[in-house]
């Protein structure tokens, strides 16, 4: 639901992938995405991971009309990336419910399910054995 924030639209949208979570604004703007406060350059070092965050912008023609402010925990930094895209693309269909086939084409709307796999006892991780020796 947009709500008025000194004069401005904002829409939210939340996304996760592995152990990320990312809190996701929209403002109407003029394509500047923050994280944490920082500028996408200074948060993210990867050139691969800045375009997995623009790619549901960039297919909505979208990247010079909002701005996006960004609130990510936990997880690694392509985790981060991979939830930040996921909480675009649901903000993306607050603000403009003609997006939706796009984005669900292109699978931004989908949940990643893929988590790590839990340690198993009598192993060393998930699926790693003690090292066997005969002797």
């Amino acid at each position: 639901m947009p709500k008025a924030k000194s004069e401005k639209i904002v829409f939210y949208g939340t996304g996760r992938r592995k152990s990320s979570i990312a809190r996701v604004r929209l403002l109407e703007g003029n394509g500047k995405i923050t994280i944490n406060g920082k500028d996408i350059d200074e948060y993210l070092g990867l050139e691969t991971l800045k375009v997995i965050v623009k790619q549901p912008l960039v297919v909505t023609n979208t990247l010079s009309k909002y701005d996006v402010i960004v609130k990510v925990i936990g997880g690694g930094f392509t985790g981060q990336a991979g939830a930040i895209r996921h909480g675009i693309a649901r903000a993306l269909t607050e603000a403009n419910a003609e997006y939706r086939p796009i984005l669900k084409s292109n699978g931004y709307l989908t949940r990643d399910p893929r988590m790590k796999e839990r340690k198993k006892y009598g192993l060393k991780k998930a699926r790693r054995a003690p090292q066997f020796s005969k002797r």
